[in-house]
């Protein structure tokens, strides 16, 4: 609320604010020179305004790397050492202690070249961006469209915007003084026609010979008994290690994107790190209407790692990516050592994720066994510096228990957000659609997934492989549409998945609390509905379920899976042809109430 207060009164005195035009700087629309020196010169000149909008008439305009700001970020699940030794990174829009600034793009398009960060928001406030799409000259991502297919052969159609050559009867593709590492290329396979992408390789187009019999067209020959396609399928093709994000927003406050298109963003997609307060009002993460390209971002849509206060995303819509479209969590630290009562040594444990300020004085703490998850204490933060790339040496204002021992975690309780998803469509995605992990409130209502690869809703929680913190404690999931979902992860497709990685059990220790799922409508190949894992507190009532015949099924599997929860209601849903059954492993009868008949106990 505070947050849109404050939005109401930026918009109030937008009459007060400093207009600062980019043609005065030099830059003019549609010009195809290099905008990055002028637009820079046009920000630098807002720094210290009460406020001020950056003005971009309306046209294209150019970004080029030469001249870029040169950044040294680690981002949270992008690249690690041996993938990206040296954090670099060449920035479009460079904004860095301001206050109070819009970008006003007033239907622009930005298009970017070579391998760049969009934009970089960094210890500001109030920032807006708005009215503007983004684009690559040559996106990082290659496609083209399946011809003719044989087990010997295969003949493909190649996008115009991915740039190849043959070189010894091999096909390489290549960008602005870039190309991808041939062996750490990740293919995706998109069926344009029924909204779905699969798992896929390139390899056996790396190993046969290849040559060019019309224009954009390829005949490849060589050994393709094994890959599995069909005429009119897309074969989509990128460097596997994300050694740039989209967007990139750090340390900042109160930002704001409004009618922004995102057609295509290398790396990991709009990436906030330890921000607070973010509004995305209909922004798309998609590929342009008419290009005919199918992928808008070679991994996630949106990344929250370690924010706090409001996170909302509204009218949004994502489609056409290689891996989550939203993805909220925090970051688990392992404790390596217990230096006395108040000192620990902590360390960042997955490859894609250290080197920032995890932990800062006055945060507060969660202690948890990491097997298990089970929060056993709670502190605050003294002092805390980074010793190493991925070791964080931390005082405790109180001496911590002797239950805290090496191989522990801790969870930073502090840096954890509200979140708010509505009116949004999912599609377009080999993986899930939303991925939620924080202890703040959660309201995901009135949005469509359809055909996600995976589970639509993730609600996981691990500290042993990708370190993703935290429990939930409220969340609420209403009014969705959730249709076919999940392809890739059958039989297990459930749409709705509440997965802890507690790989110990404690009984009656619950990792997540209070999950309300109600007045939902699914549409189904099989049965699976709802799977969940150690939960208390969890509602399913009042939703309708529908089957479908869009996939084979795969194994038989109950509608809903539940094992070690408790508080759990489950009453005034509706099955249409789909087998209403329950399935309970771990638990009482005290646990549950519902009116389901059909129980199968384990």
């Amino acid at each position: 609320m505070k947050f849109l207060i404050l939005l109401c009164l930026l918009v109030s005195t937008q009459c007060k604010a400093q207009t600062v035009d980019v043609t005065g700087f030099g830059v003019q629309p549609n010009s195809f020179a290099d905008a990055v020196p002028a637009v820079q010169k046009a920000i630098e000149a807002c720094r210290g305004q009460q406020q001020s909008i950056i003005n971009f008439p309306k046209g294209r305009y150019d970004f080029w790397p030469d001249s870029a700001a040169v950044t040294h970020y680690y981002i949270s699940n992008s690249s690690s050492e041996v993938e990206m030794p040296v954090k670099q990174q060449r920035v479009g829009l460079f904004l860095k202690g301001l206050k109070n600034s819009t970008i006003e793009g007033n239907g622009s398009v930005f298009v970017f070249h070579g391998k760049m960060i969009t934009w970089v928001i960094d210890s500001s406030e109030n920032i807006t961006i708005r009215n503007l799409s983004v684009n690559y000259e040559r996106p990082g991502m290659s496609e083209m469209t399946i011809k003719e297919i044989a087990p010997q052969t295969v003949v493909a159609v190649v996008h115009p915007d991915s740039k190849f050559m043959i070189i010894n009867d091999r096909l390489q593709w290549y960008g602005e003084k870039w190309k991808p590492r041939d062996q750490s290329i990740f293919a995706a396979l998109v069926k344009p026609t029924e909204g779905t992408l699969f798992y896929s390789s390139w390899q056996p187009f790396y190993k046969a010979t290849a040559a060019v019999i019309a224009p954009l067209t390829v005949k490849f020959e060589g050994d393709f008994s094994k890959f599995k396609a069909a005429p009119g399928d897309v074969l989509t093709i990128r460097d596997a290690i994300r050694d740039y994000v989209g967007a990139f927003q750090n340390r900042s406050k109160n930002i704001f994107l409004h009618n922004v298109h995102m057609y295509y963003m290398h790396g990991l997609g709009i990436v906030s790190q330890f921000c607070e307060n973010l509004d995305y009002d209909s922004v798309s993460v998609a590929p342009q209407k008419g290009s005919g390209r199918v992928i808008a971002s070679s991994a996630d849509g949106m990344h929250f790692s370690g924010c706090k206060g409001q996170i909302t995303i509204d009218h949004c819509h994502f489609n056409g990516m290689h891996d989550d479209p939203v993805n909220v969590h925090g970051t688990h630290l392992k404790v390596s050592e217990v230096l006395s009562p108040t000192m620990l040594k902590l360390r960042f444990m997955h490859h894609q994720t250290y080197g920032f300020a995890a932990f800062a004085p006055g945060d507060s703490v969660a202690y948890l066994h990491a097997a298990s998850l089970q929060i056993f204490d709670h502190g605050v933060i003294k002092s805390a510096r980074l010793i190493a790339e991925r070791e964080m040496l931390v005082e405790l204002q109180k001496p911590v228990g002797t239950a805290l021992k090496a191989g522990d975690a801790l969870e930073n309780i502090t840096w954890t957000p509200a979140l708010t998803i509505r009116n949004s469509r999912f599609e377009g995605t080999i993986s899930r659609g939303t991925l939620v992990t924080t202890r703040r409130k959660v309201l995901i209502e009135n949005n469509v997934y359809y055909r996600t690869g995976m589970h639509a809703i993730l609600i996981e929680d691990d500290a042993s492989g990708w370190y993703e913190s935290g429990p939930v404690t409220d969340v609420t999931i209403r009014n969705n549409q959730f249709i076919e979902c999940g392809y890739n992860s059958r039989p297990g497709s459930y749409p709705i998945k509440i997965n802890p990685e507690a790989h110990e059990w404690v009984p009656r220790y619950y990792v997540h609390h209070n999950i309300k799922i109600e007045n939902n409508y699914f549409k189904v190949f099989g049965a699976p509905v709802l799977q969940a894992y150690s939960t208390d507190g969890l509602l399913f009532t009042n939703n309708k379920i529908e089957g479908s015949h869009f996939m084979e099924p795969g194994n038989e599997r109950a509608a809903i899976s539940l094992k070690a929860c408790t508080g759990v209601v489950i009453r005034g849903n509706t099955f249409d042809a789909i087998q209403p059954v329950l399935q309970l492993e771990k638990m009482k009868k005290k646990d549950i109430k519902t009116d389901m008949k059909e129980t199968l106990e384990r």
